[in-house]
Parts: C-alpha cells; sequence; structure tokens
C-alpha cells in the first residue's frame, strides 16, 4: 500500500472525502472514515465567524478522534481574518488546514472569497502566507480550473500558492462559472501536477472505482478525492480501498444499505440534537435509496422524517415493498 505525506501528515492513497458544506458534518466524516476514506476534510469555516466568536461557526470546528486525518477548511478573503482564525483552530487540534479558493456559491466567491480569490493571485498568495506564518500544521489550497472559460489559471494559480508555502493543492476540473454541471476537466489536473512539486489531489467527476482509477493513471495525481458519489454510498471508500489492498469488494445488499442509512442517523443523533440530526437526515436517506425499485413512492416520507422511529418503520416498509416486488 502506498502512502503520500502532506508535510508530516501521512495519508493512505486510496480516496479522500471531499468538503461538502451542509454534507461533510462530523457525523458523514465518521461513517465514510469508517468505510475507508482515507482523509477527510470539514464543511466550510467562516474565518471572521471564528474572530467573531460564532458559536455556530465554532462548532464545525471540533474533531473527533474517528475521522482524523482530518482538515478543518477556512474560507476568507481578508490575510489578517485568516492569520486570527488559524490561532482559534489550534485548539481543535486539526492536522492540516485547507484554504477555500474554489467555492463557487454566491454567498462565498461574490462576497471575494473561494473561488473568486482565484481572480486575484497576488491577495491569495498572501493569504497563504499568512496562514503559513500562523500555523503549526500543513497548509493546503483547494482550487478550481479558473473563474470562467475565458480565465483558465489553474497551473499558475497553483505554483503561486506553492511558492508562497502550501503543502499540497486541491484541484476541482471546473471553472466556477460551470458550478457542478458539465464535465470536469482532468487534463488541468495533469497540468498543474506537471507544473508543482507538492501532492497534488485530483477532484470531480469521480463516481466509481474506474473513475478513480482513470484519474490517478492519467492526471498522475497523488490523490483521489470524491464529494457527490459518496451520497448515500459510503462503500464507493470500501471499493476502492479493497482493490488497493488486494481484498475482495462485496457491494451491499438491501438490508446492509437500510442498516448503514439507520448507523448514519445514529451517528448525527449522537452529535447534535435530535431535532435537528433528523431534519438533516432527510436527504439522505432518500440518498440511500436511490435506484432501487419504489425509491421515488418513498421519497416523500425520506423528506418528512421527524424521528429515528420514523426512520426504522420506513426501512421496514422499504423492505417490505422490496420483497412484494421480488415475488412477482
Amino acid at each position: 500500500m502506498e502512502y503520500v505525506k502532506i508535510g508530516n501528515v501521512e495519508i493512505k492513497k486510496t480516496a479522500v472525502l471531499a468538503p461538502m458544506a451542509g454534507v461533510a458534518d462530523r457525523a458523514y466524516r465518521i461513517l465514510n472514515r469508517e468505510f475507508g476514506a482515507s482523509y477527510t476534510v470539514s464543511e466550510l469555516i467562516s474565518a471572521k465567524g471564528l474572530c467573531y466568536s460564532d458559536r455556530k461557526t465554532e462548532e464545525l470546528c471540533r474533531i473527533t478522534e474517528r475521522e482524523r486525518p482530518c482538515a478543518l477548511q477556512i474560507f476568507g478573503c481578508e490575510p489578517e481574518f485568516m492569520a486570527k482564525a488559524v490561532k482559534i483552530i489550534e485548539q481543535y487540534r486539526p492536522d492540516i488546514i485547507d484554504i477555500n479558493m474554489g467555492c463557487p456559491v454566491p454567498k462565498v466567491a461574490g462576497n471575494g472569497a473561494g473561488a473568486a480569490l482565484m481572480k486575484d493571485k497576488a491577495l491569495s498568495s498572501e493569504i497563504v502566507r499568512a496562514v503559513v506564518a500562523e500555523s503549526k500544521v500543513p497548509v493546503t489550497v483547494k482550487i478550481r480550473k479558473g473563474w470562467d472559460a475565458e480565465h483558465v489559471n489553474a497551473v499558475e494559480f497553483a505554483a503561486a500558492m506553492e511558492e508562497a508555502g502550501a503543502a499540497a493543492i486541491t484541484v476541482h476540473g471546473r471553472t466556477k462559472d460551470q458550478m457542478y454541471t458539465g464535465k470536469s476537466d482532468m487534463d488541468i489536473i495533469r497540468e498543474v501536477k506537471k507544473a508543482v512539486s507538492v501532492p497534488v489531489i485530483g477532484n470531480g467527476d469521480v463516481a466509481s472505482l474506474d473513475d478513480c482509477l482513470r484519474m490517478y493513471e492519467y492526471t498522475g495525481c497523488d490523490l483521489v478525492m470524491i464529494g457527490r458519489a459518496t451520497y448515500g454510498n459510503p462503500w464507493i471508500f470500501r471499493e476502492i480501498d479493497s482493490y488497493f489492498e488486494g481484498k475482495p469488494f462485496t457491494a451491499p445488499d438491501l438490508d446492509e444499505r437500510l442498516d448503514t442509512l439507520l448507523y448514519h442517523l445514529r451517528l448525527a443523533l449522537s452529535d447534535k440534537p435530535d431535532h435537528i440530526a433528523v431534519q438533516e437526515a432527510r436527504k439522505h436517506a432518500a440518498w440511500y435509496l436511490t435506484g432501487m425499485y419504489g425509491a421515488a413512492s418513498f421519497r416523500a416520507r425520506c423528506y418528512s422524517l421527524s424521528s429515528y422511529e420514523d426512520a426504522v418503520k420506513l426501512t421496514e416498509d422499504f423492505k417490505e415493498l422490496q420483497k412484494r416486488n421480488s415475488k412477482k
């Protein structure tokens, strides 16, 4: 088994879980880590929110041993706030600090942070230098292909971030304008890999073991990051991990899928107030059922779950539906 080092952090060269706001919370990171994700990254954390002692923002920083190695990902566009945020983050003992310079959503990029930073290489370099100066752990940067089709600058931008002190670069192969549509460009990831000497993490359109292997082979990247393909599907990490370990992989049957749904909800309930955990679990429940017979008819029930008992009843009824269908 190969390992990749980001600074002094050793990471298994299989596949890592992407940072996804509103999805990759602690329960999600723990679950996917247990299923084989070699590294996890937190949801977006506002540097200003930390500096102004916002409790909700600080809650995003807590890390459990079960999700390590884990990075805390911060965003902002002012070097002084980013540096101050690092000092606050230290108490949560992240293994890595990741700077988001790729988020395309308006409330982030529209305020000069996230992907908007790719339009200002000098400011972005200043931010990286400020964060590196304060951090006791490796600092990485997550970027996109560029701002739009006319401003594709990932290669020179990544080189500038390395020069400023970044210990690794994650590249999502889409521009900001593409958001999450269209095809991710593996060529740009390959070009970034050629241009820098630090580890490069490839991200975008990896939805299977074959996609993961293709990303490694075509781009030469050091690690592969998976995001949306993990929705209701932590088994993607188990399959990839099994491949690299030379072990057999068995796809989950119905019982395992539904048992995992309930386990995921129990993880969430152990970490958040019941009403919040159940409300957030609604989308996850729908994802676990995707692709199975009758899933569409159960979607409304998924989005109206109000308790753990509701979820148990949902899984029991769904199993019964599958049994009836198999007898037809």
